[in-house]
């Protein structure tokens, strides 16, 4: 991950130089004892650890115990860049999203291939976005956490405000790239977006200021106390902060909540519930420029702007009209007269009343889109009303959201990423530029365009590389970085390569999915080399047929031969020995192929039939089929010169057996003419003898040179 330079103006993406206030993590050690030194180094995941040492004071009690003397150490778990979203729930949206983007990396290649067929790309854009649009769709839905609604059938007429679902930061975020890059349908109506984004994440800038949420929450707590609505001042701020910002419905709701609607109150107060009922209808019919509103919304749509404009001049005279209507005189009821004029004073765009009535400069931004300037189209108008808003009324404490929100209205691309990266961490910036390239021609340019200070690779690519390596340093999630590497490029293939060989290799599981990553991704020399080292890290600590297995499986013609040497060495020595019998699981396993092996096939099967015929041989018949198989061994091209004057040596029994000679002269002769080869070639520099007697030669030719004897005179 690139560093921060001391120039901000000659960085690629610019940071903000605020001072933060330091995070303090409580260190539960649980020592008794002094502390005297901390050593402090990385762990797992976003973990830190922390080893305590202590030193024991002159005089204590020695019967404490050498753990609390010695020290502990202890992990400390740093807080993730969102506290709301907990690890396990990080995990989750980590591998839910990978299928959305491996499946808009296949869609986006297939265009590329297509477009650079065909002269007309018109076509392959729209597809584009509509691919965008529903990738943008199914990670805002991963990132959905509803609440359990309650389990009682019967609404409370009373109750304001219903959260269904758990807001979340990075949800506001994603919806706030959606509505600016992915739904290009809903650019027209892009005001409107911005109303319902802010009713659904309104609550989440309650953390750090008052807002309108805020304010509801709180009046709704006091709601059921409260006997007389109409005389409560709440009542009214309540509903004109509502109405400022466009949550029609909530304040329809509490209009009707007034007490001349009471049954016993209709015949006193007719004129004042006639006026309370105006309003709510004026409320209820209010233009909206969108093609169609969610369930319980207010307000009628309009998609054109002509019939907007018209239906806004008719709704706005009828304000006028009642605004000048004699029924305020007769009014008795002053608290409700002035609120219900105020009311309708945010209703004709008055600065004023709007201002009194927000609380931030986001809600004062909505309150000016929609009874200010209703017509405004474009982004640039957009951002200096922003401006002014936020120069009118600054937040106290600065959002992280908010921050997002200036930049995509100035589309400033590095402003965003910045944003991104610094509130909502990699995750975010990796799934996002998605969206930024898909919508933006500016964005585009940015991001794919390749800077030598990175290795040659471009903005998109860093990102990606940067997400993939906090996937990689945590073991529930490495698996699933090979994806984002594979998208890039430059540099994704050697660093996926880096990647799986830095996996331990003394798990089979971890092995094998090790593996078949690689046999996903085409890497067969990579595959290999990692059952190589698989192999030779069974073998040295002691698991030999994992050994084996592994090399064979990696074809390391040259380690399973060093092996068949050894075993040569270690069986070769002589047949009363006990080492065939305590190797022979890994010589029938190396024997299986004997190309691979060095010819181990010997020892697999001839050597092993042998051995038993040898073993089995008390009886004269059994002697001779020992024999024969003698002879077949040392006939057989596949049995090492190394091995024949061990044979021959412990057959020393068969060849002086006593009944009578085993042997026949031309198979003697044989046997001779072997011995001479084996002297001929000691005289060669790379053989390698037996370790035998001294004498075992002269005893093998003795024994043959009787043999001949006795099977002449057989014969």
């Amino acid at each position: 991950m690139p560093g921060r330079m001391s120039d901000s103006g000659a960085s690629i993406v610019p940071f903000s130089p605020e001072v933060r206030e330091p995070l303090v993590y409580p260190l539960h050690h649980g020592l008794n004892h002094k502390i005297s030194r901390l050593s402090i180094s990385w762990s797992r995941g976003n973990c830190l650890r922390v080893s305590v040492f202590c030193q024991s004071a002159q005089g204590e009690d020695h019967d404490s115990s050498a753990e609390e003397t010695g020290g502990r150490v202890v992990e400390v778990k740093l807080d993730a860049v969102d506290g709301e979203i907990d690890e396990s729930q990080r995990r989750r949206i980590a591998y839910g999203s990978v299928a959305p983007f491996s499946i808009l990396q296949s869609r986006k290649n297939s265009i590329w291939t297509l477009s650079k067929m065909s002269t007309s790309s018109s076509p392959y854009h729209a597809d584009r976005l509509d691919y965008i649009l529903e990738y943008s769709k199914d990670i805002s839905s991963l990132l959905d956490n509803p609440k359990l609604r309650p389990s009682s059938l019967i609404d409370d007429p009373k109750s304001i405000i219903e959260e269904l679902e758990e807001a979340t930061c990075l949800k506001a975020a994603w919806k706030l790239m959606e509505i600016f890059y992915a739904d290009k349908q809903s650019q027209a109506w892009l005001p409107g977006r911005l109303v319902d984004w802010l009713a659904d994440y309104d609550i989440l800038l309650s953390s750090t200021q008052t807002t309108v949420h805020s304010k509801l929450v709180d009046f709704q707590k006091n709601l059921v106390s409260l006997q007389v609505l109409e005389d409560d001042p709440k009542y009214w701020e309540g509903m004109s902060s509502a109405l400022a910002v466009g949550w029609l419905e909530i304040v329809v709701k509490l209009l009707r909540l007034h007490g001349s609607y009471q049954l016993d109150q209709l015949g006193n107060r007719e004129i004042e519930n006639g006026l309370v009922e105006a309003v709510a209808v004026l409320i209820s019919n209010m233009p909206r420029m969108r093609p169609e509103l969610g369930d319980g919304k207010l307000g009628k749509c309009f998609e054109t702007k002509p019939d907007f404009v018209k239906a806004w001049e008719k709704w706005r005279s009828q304000i006028t009209k009642l605004d000048c209507s004699a029924f305020w005189v007769q009014c008795d009821h002053h608290k409700t007269k002035e609120g219900l004029r105020n009311m309708l004073q945010i209703m004709m765009g008055n600065a004023s009343s709007l201002s009194n009535a927000t609380f931030h400069w986001m809600e004062l931004f909505i309150s000016h889109f929609l009874y200010v300037r209703p017509f405004s189209v474009g982004l640039e108008s957009m951002y200096r009303l922003a401006q002014n808003c936020i120069q009118s009324k600054p937040m106290s404490i600065p959002h992280k959201l908010m921050g997002l929100l200036i930049g995509l209205l100035g589309e400033n691309t590095e402003v965003i990423l910045a944003e991104c990266s610094r509130a909502f961490g990699p995750w975010m910036v990796a799934h996002a530029v998605e969206l930024l390239t898909a919508g933006s021609n500016e964005a585009e340019i940015v991001l794919h365009e390749e800077h030598y200070n990175l290795g040659g690779i471009s903005m998109e690519e860093l990102h990606r590389l940067v997400y993939a390596q906090v996937l990689s340093s945590h073991p529930l999630t490495w698996q699933i970085a090979p994806i984002y590497l594979m998208a890039c490029t430059k540099q994704g293939i050697s660093l996926l390569e880096i990647l799986l060989y830095k996996q331990p290799v003394t798990h089979n599981q971890l092995l094998l999915k090790n593996i078949e990553i690689c046999r996903l991704y085409e890497l067969e020399g990579v595959s290999s080399n990692i059952m190589k080292i698989a192999g030779v890290y069974h073998w040295k600590h002691g698991r030999k047929g994992s050994g084996v297995f592994w090399l064979q499986q990696a074809q390391d013609e040259v380690r399973l031969n060093r092996i068949a040497q050894q075993l040569f060495d270690v069986v070769g020595k002589s047949i009363s020995d006990e080492s065939f019998m305590q190797w022979e699981g890994l010589i029938e396993l190396l024997g299986s192929e004997s190309k691979t092996a060095g010819g181990l096939e010997f020892l697999h099967k001839d050597y092993k039939k042998f051995i038993q015929q040898f073993r089995d041989g008390k009886s004269t018949d059994a002697a001779r089929h020992a024999t024969e198989s003698l002879i077949q061994l040392m006939k057989n091209p596949s049995t090492p010169q190394r091995f024949w004057l061990t044979l021959l040596y412990d057959s020393l029994k068969l060849l002086n057996w006593r009944e009578r000679p085993l042997l026949n002269v031309s198979q003697t002769n044989f046997l001779l003419n072997k011995l001479q080869e084996l002297s001929t070639a000691k005289l060669r520099p790379e053989f390698v003898d037996a370790e035998l007697p001294a004498n075992a030669l002269n005893s093998v030719r003795l024994a043959l040179a009787t043999n001949l004897g006795r099977a002449i005179l057989e014969e």
